[in-house]
C-alpha cells in the first residue's frame, strides 16, 4: 500500500484468531520508511464504540477516516456485518474514501470480518486473519498453531513473534486486544 509521495512506507502486522469462544486481536508496533525504522511502538489495535475492536494496515490517517466511519455506522445498536458492509460500499463508491489506502480487522467477539478498500468485507476461513506486511507470515503461523491446545491470545503471541522474525517491517512490541462472544 504505497503513497506515491512517501514510497516505501511498511508498517504493520495485524493478527486475528478466534478460538475458545474469544478472539483476540495482536498488532506490532512498527513503523519504517524504506531500511529505516520510524517508531517502534505505534499502537494499531484500538477498540471502537461499544464492544468492538478493530485492527488497522495502511495509511494511518486513511485507517483513522474508517474507523472514524465504521463507528458512526455502528450507532444505533447496527450489527458489525451490516456496518461493515455499508461502510465496504461507501468506500467503493465515494470518490474520496475510494482513494484511502488501509485495510481493517474487525471483530465484535462473534463476527470476524476482514474490509478492504476494493469492496470486500471478508470473512476469514480457520478463525484467522492477518493483514500487513507481515500478515502472510502471521497467518500462516497461526493456521499452523490453531490445532495445539494453546488460547486464542497465545497463538496470537507465538504467530506474531514468527512473523517478527521473519518479516524486517514487523517487531515484537504489540498491542493485543481480547474481546468474547
Amino acid at each position: 500500500m504505497a503513497d506515491d509521495k512517501f514510497p516505501g512506507w511498511h508498517g504493520t502486522t495485524i493478527l486475528a484468531v478466534r478460538k475458545g469462544g474469544e478472539v483476540v486481536v495482536a498488532g506490532d508496533g512498527q513503523v519504517s520508511l524504506g531500511q529505516t525504522v520510524i517508531k517502534g511502538t505505534a499502537r494499531k489495535v484500538r477498540r471502537i464504540g461499544s464492544g468492538v475492536v478493530c485492527g488497522f494496515a495502511g495509511s494511518t490517517a486513511d485507517a483513522f477516516t474508517l474507523l472514524e466511519r465504521l463507528e458512526k455506522k455502528l450507532e444505533g445498536s447496527v450489527p458489525l456485518a451490516r456496518a461493515c458492509v455499508e461502510l465496504a460500499k461507501d468506500w467503493r463508491m465515494d470518490k474520496y474514501l475510494r482513494n484511502l489506502e488501509a485495510m481493517l480487522i474487525v471483530t465484535d467477539g462473534e463476527g470476524l470480518y476482514v474490509l478492504t478498500g476494493a469492496g470486500d468485507v471478508l470473512e476469514p476461513e480457520n478463525d484467522v486473519a492477518a493483514i500487513g506486511s507481515g500478515g502472510n507470515y502471521a497467518l500462516a503461523a497461526a493456521r499452523a498453531l490453531m490445532d495445539s491446545d494453546l488460547p486464542a491470545e497465545a497463538v496470537a503471541r507465538k504467530a506474531m513473534a514468527i512473523a517478527a522474525d521473519i518479516c524486517v517491517y514487523t517487531n515484537g512490541n504489540l498491542t493485543v486486544e481480547r474481546i468474547s462472544a
